[in-house]
């Protein structure tokens, strides 16, 4: 990412340094963000958000979204981006504080072919495409593949418990999903369209029902590396908290899509009666054993054969850290673990690398990194949560998103971009919304930010904390919506003429 403080710093060595620190990453949250996932793109998690519900009468919810399978073009065809029916997604909840799951919600994913036909030459044939008439609500007959899903919810560890399945209000525990945004001639009103898909559900062992959303939206994550990588070719006056000054429109995910596993829970089915945090991380895994089927059958999913144990490959919780904190050579390890172990990484959180990097790269201009080592403002940020705010009551310090559900909901007009440090307790990193610009919220805390607040340092222990540093990649709430799933529906593969 790009990190530009007071002044315009056009310097190859910033471009050279931030190249090397992303070795093995192409873009930020958690696109391909380490070697072994970028040959896995369906099981690749690229953003998580947890905040209590801001859509109107919606209070008493906590909104999951997990978003995956990254840079997805809209023009993809004609297979488009169905997720992987041999993987198994996850959110973990971890309602105590002992770093471990006390409740997963687990999605498994199905491809159903149609194996539509043309007459052709007095022949029926099977076509190639995804399908061959226009789609809506309630009409899928032209529709070549239909892709649903099963949500089962384990209570304590995620493979030694029960598991029990979330049903649909007519009692099936299988729920649909909408195809791709193919294009407008395909599916008229898209937006309508999708909205159908939004289940109220029923959650074995919870009184209230809640609400699942499976599908494509607009990419909700924010950020500017190609004006870092032509030589810093961009001056933004970064005065800190001005939104204007940062929106250059430098986003170069503007025009991505993604796949959103969006879940509404009651807040009262989430927390203890001694603790209202509640901590949260995505994962997903595949089979440890793949055989390659020389001679698949005519249906879907039979080019491989899948078995043994499931074997974790993606992890997210936290954004940004296994891009611009975890070492080059921990990346895929981080991937696989667990927060109960997160232990073997702390070294990478107290003694950042990062704001070393930034330090020297601007010591021209007067820039410092922080000099409080170990960095217990960092350790407060990722792996404690912050004392007052979202730290659980008897926490183990781990990496994962916290929540403090007591905290009053801020509605999307109210709500402020730079979240906690923008005086805004409701965001970011207490939990994370859609509007959160966690890239500006993060490069800011790493140089200190949290010291100029009297948060786990003091002021002088960070020179340079006061800054205003930013990727000009500008994230805002009004960019979002403010009813469930809250992301935008995705772009279309074409336009209508």
């Amino acid at each position: 990412m790009k990190i530009t403080p007071v002044r315009r710093l056009g310097l190859t060595a910033l471009a050279s340094a931030l190249l090397l620190l992303q070795a093995g990453s192409v873009t930020a949250s958690s696109h391909r963000e380490a070697p072994s996932i970028t040959k896995s793109p369906k099981v690749d998690a690229t953003d998580f958000y947890m905040f209590r519900s801001y859509e109107a009468n919606r209070a008493g919810y906590v909104t999951f979204i997990a978003n995956y399978l990254p840079l997805q073009d809209a023009y993809g065809g004609p297979n488009y981006f169905a997720l992987d029916p041999n993987a198994l997604y996850e959110i973990h909840v971890d309602n105590n504080g002992d770093a471990m799951e006390d409740l997963t919600f687990q999605f498994r994913f199905k491809n159903t072919l149609a194996d539509l036909k043309v007459p052709v030459g007095g022949k029926m044939v099977s076509v190639p495409l995804t399908n061959i008439g226009a789609i809506s609500a309630g009409n899928n007959s032209a529709l070549n593949v239909n892709e649903s899903y099963t949500v089962d919810v384990v209570r304590g560890s995620r493979r030694g418990n029960t598991r029990m399945a979330l049903m649909t209000e007519n009692g099936s525990t299988s729920f649909t999903k909408p195809v791709d945004n193919i294009g407008n001639k395909s599916i008229a009103n898209y937006p309508a369209y999708a909205n159908t898909f939004i289940h109220n559900m029923t959650i074995p062992g919870c009184a209230t029902k809640g609400r699942v959303f499976v599908g494509q939206r607009q990419d909700s994550f924010a950020v500017n590396l190609g004006e870092t990588f032509d030589l810093i070719n961009i001056a933004i006056p970064a005065t800190d908290f001005d939104a204007t000054a940062e929106n250059k429109g430098l986003n170069i995910l503007a025009d991505k899509n993604v796949t959103t596993m969006a879940l509404e829970v009651p807040i009262s089915c989430l927390k203890t009666a001694n603790d209202s945090v509640i901590g949260a991380w995505t994962t997903a895994s595949l089979r440890q054993a793949r055989l390659l089927n020389p001679n698949p059958k005519s249906e879907l999913n039979s080019a491989s054969k899948e078995g043994g144990a499931w074997t974790q490959v993606s992890r997210l919780g936290m954004p940004l850290v296994n891009e611009v904190v975890i070492g080059l050579k921990d990346k895929d390890k981080f991937n696989a673990s667990k927060p109960k172990n997160d232990g073997q990484f702390a070294e990478y959180v107290t003694n950042p690398t990062l704001p070393a990097l930034v330090g020297i790269i601007f010591s021209a201009a007067g820039v410092k990194a922080p000099t409080n080592f170990p960095r217990n403002d960092l350790v407060t940020a990722f792996l404690t949560g912050v004392e007052g705010i979202n730290k659980p009551k008897n926490v183990v310090p781990s990496e994962m998103l916290r929540l403090n559900t007591e905290t009053p909901v801020v509605t999307k007009a109210m709500q402020k971009r730079m979240g906690v440090i923008g005086g805004d307790t409701a965001g970011f990193p207490n939990g994370r919304r859609p509007g959160d610009d966690v890239v500006d919220i993060a490069l800011r805390v790493v140089m200190g930010k949290l010291c100029t607040l009297s948060i786990g340092c003091v002021a002088a222990d960070a020179p340079s904390g006061a800054l205003g540093f930013t990727d000009g990649a500008l994230q805002d709430p009004s960019q979002f919506g403010d009813t469930f799933p809250y992301l935008n529906a995705p772009f279309a593969g074409s336009l209508a003429h």
